[in-house]
């Protein structure tokens, strides 16, 4: 999830939760590749609404839109400089919080560029090299590990008191912050993989002034250089040639004029304890020639060889000398990336970072990674046999989702898109095995929801989408998890329409086409993931990191941690999707980007989620998966559960055709699922059943079918249907395991093997035959509209040569069968609730004797009374949400309470700041709610409540503040509090663990009285 209003693999979500087609349905001549027409198609409908083709989106808000400091919620380019690029500001990035600036509404939170990471301060920029993790939790249960910000030094300019820190620049992984109080400037520019950070500063000397409590052990300091130690950890500044640094008494502080120049530069150095001085001094002069080189932008490019089945991405640096005339630079590599590494020599040293060594590239401009690409299927082929008591099974359970084949949970933009995905994983199960009926129902409602949520009526406030330009931005309504205000999880709702409607696009192209609904479908994806560098009216991959290799969930990132994601397979699930969509429609702009995206993601989630070679956790840090990736660590924990199968299974749905990857170490699948049997204290799984029975099948088809067999009572995972899950297990009983030694010059196609006989799967969505070559010189003919599995064994002993039959193409004309109504806590989702309100009556509880009399500044305090004095400062705790969704409606509440009070509305709103700490508990979120009682007659005039915070697992308070925003109201306010009595509830709306609410001066309430 995402962030902190993610479900199951969000940002800051919660989670959780898609061969072949007739010849005659799939003429795609007349599809209309979208790329660059789908501008031309954008045409006003009305004040409100823009038309895309036969879809439309609209252009006012329904519901609430971002919000952060200051004038953010109206205009979020208030952090940006006039120097910064044009069009939509990114979001979902590792720097995101300086820009967004959630809580820190000066300088944002700590950014982990990887090796170094760095923090906003009002003199400089804040260094970080963290090489000892925090590792909590026990061999058993949550567990996570970070390498938390610890500041070894501030570079700045003499005298600089920065108000505030902007953004200047930006690109494809750097971004340049600058700090300014009109007399003094810095500006720097930080990048992942950037040992160097380049500053260029005015208004007095350069500076470096060492953290409160630490020293620095000078080792060179030899003209323009200057080599020193910081909590064992060898930097060394580069001064322009001429000038010096000097050191103040205490030896903590070194101030340079630089030469009556503009820049210098710092960079960590890859050492260790163990590093000789000599080797040391050695890695100082390696860096000192690219010192002047400054990098000022970076860009990734990528190509897909199809007879190949290769993937090459080069990352490119563009540098600025200046000193000299060199463009060269240093560059360390994520694992994802060096196992990869095409061409190239790194270093023998190797930094320490939460992603594992990262492997060190010197006089470079840039690198290039080359991969294999595994490719995806439409669905498990179906090569059982298709006659007897099985086939009679999986009939039986198709038809029983007839009538309803989303049977969706809820009716936000993730349940929605979770129900399309299980109607289409239907549809294609039920053409491979010729049940038109299930088939056509399924296809109908798919087609139903998606022209009804791809059409936005004038008066409609639901059941659309909104493009906000200012923030560049094309929003679901109705939202969840944060999708709307925080901009979370855009990918994985996404995702489950861009599949859906690739399955329908199979069968009806026209409605696919540009000139009627293609167009939408294309811009949910240019939304989550815009590929098109000259479209301007999203961001270049909003939540895809190119260098980290993976996405992030969380559209503001701000988090002590960094940004973070629970759901890696989610967003494989995007990615699969426009893999899916793009070979539909003939779109391979579309088609393209899915597949480098899929497969760069495919690698970093067997390092970083799962660890698969043992390479990446820090030593103590017992488990073989991490359910959220953090920017400075990982956790074995999630949103919203502490159950063992719903932390590590939030990485493993849904289950598609594009989800192969997670069976490319079969070993590994086997050692997962045991942990996850060994974490819960089971001999089978007892949540997400058939989500486990199918991982394990990846690993052990033979085994998970016979589980299958044994404990077939379960209730199926929200996203799910026991028709899917018999025929994933039952069909991967037969295939065996995926086998990544073979590829194919068709990204429709996968290899298993089985008593070391290989079955080679291609499928076809096109009009004409083709035929797959597959690497080790076994072709396949694919005839239209066909999905072929060449030489498995059936289970009646035959070769199975099969796939779907054609069929006229359906028609849905029918409304939607699914009658949708929010569940009260989904298990896998968001602990958020979709539109949360107060739904209570609430009546005044009793409180202490003192009042606040006539003061609008309300403290906390551990008495249970709202104060005008503070009294002394402290604590109390808050007890945990139990695991719940509780978002909207007080649970176990601390209650603080004023009466007696005098006061005149002033017109304005209340404000609060709350110190709040979840220590190291992951996944919960804290609430307030604030009721007024105008006369103190023992009714509620008006109820407030908030949205909810979600805590960082990071010891310390934060601050929940009222820029957070408002997340329902009832009644009108007070004109005046006449003997009024006001009360505050704080509770945690989500999480597992209890949290601390700070007393007396760490919290404090204003009333908009006077």
């Amino acid at each position: 999830m995402s962030s902190d209003t993610d479900r199951p693999g969000r940002a800051g979500s919660l989670p959780p939760h898609r061969t072949v087609y007739s010849p005659h349905v799939l003429v795609f001549g007349v599809v209309v590749a979208l790329l660059g027409t789908v501008l031309a198609v954008f045409t006003p409908h009305t004040a409100s609404a823009a038309t895309v083709g036969r879809g439309s989106y609209t252009t006012q808000p329904p519901g609430p839109l971002p919000s952060g400091c200051a004038d953010l919620s109206t205009n979020p380019r208030h952090w940006v400089t006039a120097n910064a690029p044009s069009g939509a500001v990114p979001t979902n990035d590792w720097w995101s919080s300086i820009l967004w600036k959630r809580t820190n509404c000066a300088y944002g939170e700590p950014l982990f560029a990887q090796p170094l990471g760095f923090r906003a301060r009002s003199g400089g920029l804040g260094f970080s090299y963290s090489t000892t993790p925090a590792i909590s939790g026990g061999a058993k249960g949550v567990g996570e590990y970070h390498f938390n910000y610890t500041e070894d030094f501030v570079a700045g300019v003499a005298g600089l008191g920065a108000p505030e820190v902007k953004v200047d620049d930006w690109s494809d992984w750097t971004v340049s912050p600058v700090l300014s109080d009109g007399a003094h400037t810095l500006r720097a520019t930080i990048g992942s993989g950037l040992p160097f950070a380049y500053f260029r500063a005015t208004g007095g000397d350069a500076q470096i002034k060492v953290a409160s409590g630490a020293t620095a052990t000078v080792w060179s300091r030899s003209g323009a250089m200057l080599g020193y130690t910081v909590a064992g950890h060898d930097y060394v500044a580069f001064a322009p040639s001429g000038a010096t640094w000097s050191a103040d008494d205490s030896g903590t502080t070194f101030t340079s004029s630089l030469a009556g120049k503009d820049y210098f530069s710092i960079a960590v150095l890859p050492t260790t304890p163990s590093t000789s001085a000599a080797d040391r001094d050695a890695l100082a002069d390696e860096y000192a020639k690219y010192a002047y080189d400054h990098v000022t932008g970076t860009t990734v490019s990528y190509t897909y060889d199809e007879a190949s089945s290769t993937v090459t991405t080069k990352y490119g640096f563009t540098t600025t000398a200046l000193e000299g005339t060199g463009r060269a630079t240093v560059a360390a590599l994520m694992p994802h990336q060096w196992r990869n590494l095409a061409g190239g020599s790194p270093l023998p040293q190797e930094y320490v970072s939460s992603r594992g060594p990262l492997k060190v590239l010197t006089g470079i401009t840039s690198f290039t990674t080359s991969m294999v690409f595994h490719g995806v299927l439409p669905e498990v082929p179906a090569v059982a046999d298709s006659s007897g008591a099985d086939a009679t099974a999986l009939q039986n359970y198709l038809d029983a989702e007839k009538a309803d084949p989303a049977r969706q949970q809820s009716d936000d933009t993730y349940w929605t898109g979770k129900g399309l995905g299980r109607a289409a994983r239907l549809a294609e199960i039920a053409d491979q095995t010729g049940n038109t009926g299930v088939r056509d129902a399924a296809l109908a409602t798919i087609k139903t929801k998606l022209t009804d949520w791809f059409t936005a009526s004038q008066n409609e406030t639901g059941h659309l989408f909104y493009y906000d330009d200012k923030w560049g931005t094309l929003i679901g309504y109705p939202a969840s998890y944060g999708s709307d205000q925080e901009l979370n999880d855009h990918h994985f709702h996404y995702g489950y329409y861009i599949a859906a409607a690739a399955t329908l696009a199979k069968f009806d192209p026209a409605w696919a086409s540009s000139s009627q609904y293609g167009g939408m479908v294309d811009l949910l994806i240019r939304d989550a993931d815009n590929y098109d560098r000259a479209d301007k009216r999203f961001p270049y991959l909003r939540d895809f990191d190119v260098y980290s290799g993976h996405d992030w969930a969380s559209g503001h990132g701000s988090f002590a941690a960094g940004n973070n994601q629970e759901s890696s397979s989610e967003g494989m699930n995007f990615d699969n999707a426009l893999i899916q969509w793009g070979i539909a429609t003939g779109d391979r702009a579309v088609r393209d980007a899915g597949i480098y995206m899929y497969t760069t993601q495919a690698a970093a989630v067997q390092d970083y989620w799962f660890d698969t070679k043992d390479e990446i956790y820090p030593s103590g840090f017992p488990h073989k998966e991490v359910g959220m990736v953090w920017g400075n660590g990982g956790a074995y924990s999630t949103w919203f559960s502490g159950a063992p199968e719903q932390i590590q299974g939030i990485n493993l749905l849904p289950v598609t055709g594009g989800h192969l990857y997670l069976g490319d170490d079969p070993a590994y699948v086997k050692a997962n699922y045991q942990e996850m049997l060994d974490q819960s204290g089971r001999t089978r799984p007892a949540i997400w059943t058939d989500i486990w029975y199918e991982y394990l099948a990846l690993g052990d088809g033979d085994a998970a079918l016979a589980d299958f067999r044994a404990d077939n009572g379960f209730t199926s995972e929200e996203g799910e249907s026991k028709a899917h899950t018999f025929h994933w297990i039952r069909n991967l009983a037969a295939l065996g395991t995926v086998d990544t030694s073979v590829t194919a010059d068709s990204p429709l196609s996968a290899v298993f093997v089985k008593s070391g006989r290989r079955t080679y799967v291609a499928a076809n969505v096109t009009a004409d035959d083709t035929s797959v070559h597959f690497s080790d010189g076994t072709t396949v003919p694919v005839p239209a509209g066909r999905t072929v599995a060449s030489g498995a064994q059936n289970w009646s002993g035959g070769t199975a040569t099969g796939g779907t039959r054609p069929s006229p193409s359906p028609s849905p004309t029918g409304t939607d069968s699914a009658s949708p109504s929010p569940s009260p806590s989904p298990t896998g989702t968001d602990s958020a609730s979709p539109s949360p309100s107060p739904s209570d009556s609430p009546s005044p509880s009793p409180s202490p004797s003192d009042t606040a009399g006539s003061s609008p500044t309300l403290y906390l305090r551990t008495d249970g009374t709202l104060a005008g004095t503070p009294g002394g400062d402290g604590s109390v705790t808050v007890p945990s949400a139990g695991g719940t969704n509780h978002d909207g409606t007080p649970y176990q509440p601390v209650t603080m309470t004023a009466k007696g009070l005098n006061l005149k509305y002033d017109g304005a709103a209340t404000t609060f700041d709350l110190s709040v700490d979840a220590k190291q508990a992951v996944g919960n979120g804290v609430q307030l709610r604030v009721s007024y009682d105008c006369t103190g007659d023992g009714s509620w005039d008006r109820v407030e409540t908030y949205r909810y915070f979600a805590t960082d697992p990071i010891t310390g308070w934060e601050h929940y503040a009222d820029n957070q925003g408002l997340l329902s109201s009832q009644g009108t306010m007070c004109t005046s509090l006449t003997g009024g009595t006001v009360r505050a509830e704080v509770w945690n709306a989500i999480g597992n663990n209890p949290g601390t609410l700070g007393t007396g001066s760490l919290s404090v309430v204003r009333l908009p009285f006077v």
